[in-house]
């Protein structure tokens, strides 16, 4: 018999549509199922999701300290009791109805991870939230066939079914800084222990559109992070596009010379991405440019 327990991680965001909306999709599957919320030391919508305590198979737990992205996914695995689980973000939303059901085909004596997808609404949302609508709609809402020619580039933890014994040969690296790219190592590590990822078209909304100011910021950590993986060796630096690229300016000594220029031209490239036509060339470039300066600061 299929069993499933559902993991939400959520940090500052009003997780009770996201639980009632799977409870509903979850009715007419009929198989036993948990659903566990561990509330990452935040402050916000606290009174709102308090409200999960009461549901049925649910369990609402508020940790005393915030233990980040990667610790939060491996405490919510082992607290699980069932074998298969099912991660999603707290800042989503299924798509469909039938979006656990389609999950089930997949629930087998194969060990695989099975990644769903992401969309983003139709919608075009206010002009401070263009760039994160624009970048998520071009690089990361693509078709199932798309994702699987690249099938571990292409994974995204928000929306992912994972047999429970996959954690004891990959977790999610707690030793690494808070920072973003928790989910590239991840992959990574997967692709080493030849672990599957399959694609599926099962796709949620991603509901959390950041401000440009929080998108760049978290642009910035990201990048930060991603130095902190290439100087430790944790990835190989022809694993993402940027890496190989950066690759390719340090083997031709220009590392400070695109930092300086970076440094710039920065002021304009902003203006750009801030504006109502953002630019993902544009971005491409800020963010290359950053990561070279990130090589120049002492």
């Amino acid at each position: 018999m299929s069993m499933l327990s559902i993991l939400i991680p959520v940090y500052n965001f009003n997780v009770v549509p996201l639980v009632e909306a799977l409870q509903k999709n979850i009715q007419g599957v009929n198989i036993p199922y948990e659903i566990i919320v561990f509330n990452d030391a935040s402050s916000s919508f606290l009174i709102e999701n308090i409200a999960l305590k009461e549901k049925q198979n649910v369990v609402y737990e508020i940790l005393e300290e915030n233990i980040g992205r990667s610790k939060i996914r491996n405490l919510l695995a082992k607290k699980a009791k069932y074998e298969w689980l099912l991660f999603l973000d707290s800042d989503v939303i299924p798509t469909n109805t039938t979006f656990i059901s389609d999950y089930l085909p997949f629930i087998n004596t194969e060990v695989k991870v099975v990644y769903g997808g992401i969309l983003y609404s139709e919608k075009k949302p206010e002009k401070e939230k263009l760039l994160r609508w624009i970048y998520g709609k071009e690089r990361e809402a693509l078709p199932f066939n798309i994702r699987s020619k690249k099938p571990y580039i292409s994974f995204l933890t928000l929306n992912f079914l994972v047999h429970k014994s996959i954690f004891e040969k990959v977790s999610f690296n707690e030793s690494i800084p808070n920072l973003r790219h928790e989910d590239t190592l991840f992959s990574y590590n997967l692709k080493q222990q030849q672990i599957p990822i399959f694609h599926i078209n099962n796709p949620v909304y991603h509901l959390g559109l950041d401000t440009f100011e929080n998108a760049i910021q978290k642009e910035n950590e990201a990048l930060l992070a991603l130095k902190n993986l290439l100087d430790h060796n944790l990835i190989a630096f022809d694993y993402l596009k940027i890496s190989r690229l950066f690759h390719i300016i340090k083997r031709c000594q220009l590392v400070i010379f695109i930092g300086l220029i970076h440094n710039r031209i920065s002021s304009f490239m902003i203006h750009n991405l801030a504006s109502s036509q953002p630019s993902l060339f544009i971005y491409d470039l800020y963010r290359l440019g950053y990561l070279c300066k990130l090589y120049t600061k002492k």
